[in-house]
Formats: structure tokens, C-alpha cells, sequence
């Protein structure tokens, strides 16, 4: 395994040193897996879609019809 090294603001390695304690692992291994999860979520060329910028929001609301993007019924006086 190669290894590289990269500086860190104080409070960004004390939030990774919680986390790693909290997970029972090592500064490294978290850091190799939170790049892993960053790169994985990134389509290759850098860009991303909407979709995947916005992922994360899909479903957030709650107690909205489920055909809310779907049916022509719910835009029936959008914007009056």
C-alpha cells in the first residue's frame, strides 16, 4: 500500500480523530474509506448529475402524496 500525506485544518483532524475513535479504527482506514465512498458517488469526469447532487434529498419530506412528481392533478393552480 502507498502512502501519502496531506494537511488537515486543527478542527477538520479533530473531527477525524472522534470518528475514528467512535468507529474503534484508525485515522487511516477512515480516511481510506470516506475517499473510497466520495470517489464511488462521483461519476467519472467529475460531473455529476442532478440526481446525484441531490440524492440524498430524494424522500426527505414527509406527508406529501406519493405521485407528487407524477400526476398533472397536484400543479392544478402552481403559481396563481
Amino acid at each position: 500500500m502507498n502512502t501519502i500525506s496531506l494537511k488537515l485544518p486543527d478542527r477538520l483532524l479533530e473531527r477525524l480523530e472522534e470518528a475514528a475513535r467512535a468507529r474503534g479504527t484508525t485515522k487511516s482506514s477512515l480516511v481510506r474509506e470516506c475517499l473510497e465512498q466520495s470517489l464511488d458517488a462521483r461519476p467519472v469526469g467529475g460531473k455529476a448529475t442532478c440526481y446525484d447532487l441531490a440524492s440524498d434529498l430524494a424522500g426527505s419530506l414527509k406527508g406529501l402524496p406519493r405521485d407528487l412528481a407524477t400526476n398533472p392533478k397536484h400543479m392544478e393552480d402552481f403559481g396563481q
